[in-house]
C-alpha cells in the first residue's frame, strides 16, 4: 500500500492542476482575445480549443522525451474519444447543443480529416520522425485556415465577437497576461506529476501505460476542455463549444501526435490499431449526429458516452 501511496498523490495532484490551472490559463486567453476582437469561432477552435489542449501537449513532449512513447499517443487518442464522446456528450445531457451548419461543414469535416491522418500515422503501430513532423506542418495550415475562415466569417458579418464595452472596458490586461502565464505554468506542473504518477502506479498494478494512457491519463487531460464547453453551452455560447472540441482534436492529432513523433518515434502497442479506428469511429459518429437536425440532443449525448464507456472497455480488454 505504502509504494502505491506517492504515486496515487502525485497523479491525483496533477489531476487538480490541470483542471484548475489550464481551466485559469483559457480564461485569461478567452478574455484578452476579446478585448482584442476576435470571433466566437476563432476563440473556440484556436485559443480555448488549443489552449485546454496544453495538458495534453505538455503530457505528450514529457511522455516522449522519457522514451514513454505509448503513453504520448495513447494521450492523444484517448483525449480525442473523450473529447467527442464524454465532452460533447455530457455537455448535450445539459442542454441541447447547436451550431450553424457552416461551421460544422468547414471545423467539422477539418477536424475528421485531421483524425484520419493521425490513424493512418499510427495504424501501422510506428510513429516514425517524418510522420511526426507531417503532423506539425499540417497543425500549421489548420491554424491558417481556421483563421482564415473566421476572418471571412466576421467580413460577412457572421459570428461577430461580443460588442459590450462595459465589460471589455473591466478587464485588466496587465492582468489576465501575468495570470495566464502563471497558470501555464502550473498546468507544466501539473503535467509532470501526472505522467510520473500514472506511470508509476501503472507498474505498480501491471497494468501497461498504453492503456493508462488511452483512458486515466487522457481523461484527466480533456477535463478543462469538459469544464469550457458545459461553461460554454450554459452562457449560449455554442459556436464558442464546437470550436473547443474541433480545435482540441485539431491540435491532439496533429500537434500532439507530431510533436510526439518528432522528439520521441518509436513502435507502438498493438492496441493502438483498434483505439485509432475507434477514435475515427468516435469522430464520424459525432459528426453525423450534429449534422442531423444541427444539434445535439440528451439521448444523443447520453449515446456518446456509452461510446466512451465502450472505448474505456476496449482498451482494457485490448
Amino acid at each position: 500500500m505504502g509504494v502505491w501511496l506517492l504515486p496515487a498523490v502525485m497523479l491525483l495532484g496533477g489531476l487538480v492542476l490541470l483542471a484548475t490551472a489550464a481551466d485559469r490559463f483559457v480564461l485569461s486567453a478567452a478574455r484578452l482575445s476579446k478585448v482584442w476582437g476576435v470571433s466566437p469561432i476563432l476563440i473556440g477552435a484556436l485559443v480555448v480549443g488549443m489552449g485546454t489542449s496544453s495538458p495534453e501537449l505538455l503530457v505528450s513532449v514529457l511522455a516522449a522525451l522519457s522514451g514513454e512513447v505509448d503513453l504520448a499517443v495513447g494521450n492523444a487518442v484517448g483525449s480525442n474519444v473523450a473529447n467527442v464522446t464524454l465532452v460533447l456528450g455530457a455537455t448535450a445531457v445539459l442542454a441541447p447543443l447547436t451550431g450553424s451548419l457552416r461551421v460544422l461543414r468547414r471545423e467539422g469535416i477539418l477536424m475528421f480529416v485531421a483524425v484520419c491522418g493521425f490513424a493512418v500515422a499510427v495504424y501501422d503501430l510506428e510513429l516514425q520522425r517524418f510522420e511526426g513532423i507531417t503532423l506539425l506542418s499540417s497543425m500549421a495550415l489548420a491554424a491558417f485556415l481556421v483563421v482564415r475562415w473566421a476572418r471571412a466569417d466576421q467580413r460577412a458579418g457572421l459570428a461577430m465577437p461580443d460588442d459590450d464595452d462595459s465589460t471589455v472596458s473591466e478587464i485588466n490586461k496587465g492582468k489576465e497576461i501575468g495570470m495566464g502565464v502563471l497558470a501555464l505554468l502550473l498546468t507544466l506542473l501539473g503535467a509532470e506529476l501526472l505522467v510520473r504518477g500514472g506511470t508509476d502506479l501503472a507498474s505498480h498494478m501491471g497494468v501497461d501505460s498504453a492503456f493508462v494512457g488511452l483512458t486515466l491519463v487522457a481523461v484527466g487531460t480533456s477535463l478543462p476542455e469538459l469544464a469550457t464547453s458545459i461553461a460554454g453551452v450554459r452562457r449560449g455560447e455554442h459556436d464558442m463549444v464546437i470550436g473547443n472540441v474541433v480545435g482540441s482534436n485539431l491540435f491532439n492529432a496533429l500537434a500532439v501526435a507530431g510533436v510526439a513523433g518528432t522528439l520521441g518515434p518509436g513502435p507502438i502497442d498493438p492496441s493502438f490499431r483498434l483505439a485509432s479506428l475507434v477514435m475515427v469511429g468516435c469522430a464520424a459518429l459525432a459528426g453525423l449526429l450534429a449534422f442531423t437536425g444541427r444539434e445535439l440532443v440528451r439521448w444523443e449525448g447520453i449515446l456518446l458516452m456509452c461510446g466512451f464507456g465502450g472505448f474505456v472497455w476496449l482498451s482494457y480488454i485490448g
